[in-house]
């Protein structure tokens, strides 16, 4: 767990979070569940859900937004599109449906700022995908963290 509060101000993640068109809230909670656990983060680590703004009115977006009891943000796909050289799986076909390399790891990218790194790059399931990015203090839970000593 990143954070130990589950009160108080929203945490220093984002996750970012791109579906198909109707695809159903319980899947794509789901994904945002298995990319958290990965992280070693819980609810409250999350500052908000973020996604490509043309997602705005997918209702599965906002059931996920809601189930972790944060805002939801959208990002245009110029916006996300300039993550792209950040982006660890950028994507030819999502570049053709969207006109941004990444929807999910851009959108987390984007929301968490210039000095943030993937925590958790894309996770799929059958129609979304999900990734989540931080401070680059937040290390991945796959990664362990290098302790350096001031002499």
């Amino acid at each position: 767990m990143i954070s130990s509060s589950t009160a108080g101000p929203p945490g220093p993640l984002v996750l970012g979070l791109g579906c198909e068109r109707g695809t159903p809230a319980n899947e794509v909670i789901a994904l945002a569940e298995k990319a958290l656990a990965q992280a070693g983060a819980d609810k409250a680590d999350i500052g908000f859900v973020a996604s490509l703004d043309v997602r705005r009115d997918e209702p599965a977006i906002h059931a996920a937004a809601e189930h972790f009891a944060v805002r939801v943000r959208f990002f245009d796909a110029a916006t996300l599109e300039a993550e792209a050289p950040r982006l660890q799986n950028p994507s030819a076909i999502v570049f053709a449906h969207t006109g941004c390399h990444g929807v999910a790891e851009g959108a987390a990218l984007a929301g968490a700022g210039a000095a943030s790194v993937l925590l958790v790059a894309k996770l799929t399931s059958s129609h979304a995908t999900a990734a989540i990015a931080g401070p680059s203090e937040c290390y991945p839970a796959s990664e362990p963290a290098t302790l350096v000593v001031a002499s």
